[in-house]
């Protein structure tokens, strides 16, 4: 892993680096690591939860009017899962401003 120290590195450094840091102090290095993998975990989870949410809306939308003809998923019941979906995963994300070092 390559890591670039401080605002003043060469613009190679700073493009090549696979980490940034923005001051010259090496003991912010941990909290970075620590930080970029909860931020991967995060992604994961609201990926899964997102593709499963879409999954079951979709397995509904299909399986709900087989099993009881004449009955259809009305659109706005769609709407509300798919947004509301949509805000938990925004405030899993929020989760990150809450790290400390």
């Amino acid at each position: 892993m390559g890591v670039a120290m401080g605002a003043g590195g060469t613009d190679v450094a700073l493009e090549t680096a696979d980490l940034v840091l923005m001051s010259s102090d090496l003991t912010k290095l941990p909290f970075t690591l620590r930080l970029s993998k909860q931020a991967g975990r995060i992604v994961r989870q609201n990926l899964i939860f997102a593709v499963s949410v879409i999954l079951v809306l979709v397995t509904a939308t299909i399986l709900v009017p087989l099993l009881y003809p004449g009955f259809v998923l009305p659109l706005p019941l769609g709407v509300v899962g798919h947004e509301g979906s949509t805000l938990l995963v925004v405030a899993n994300g929020l989760r990150m401003l809450a790290m400390r070092e």
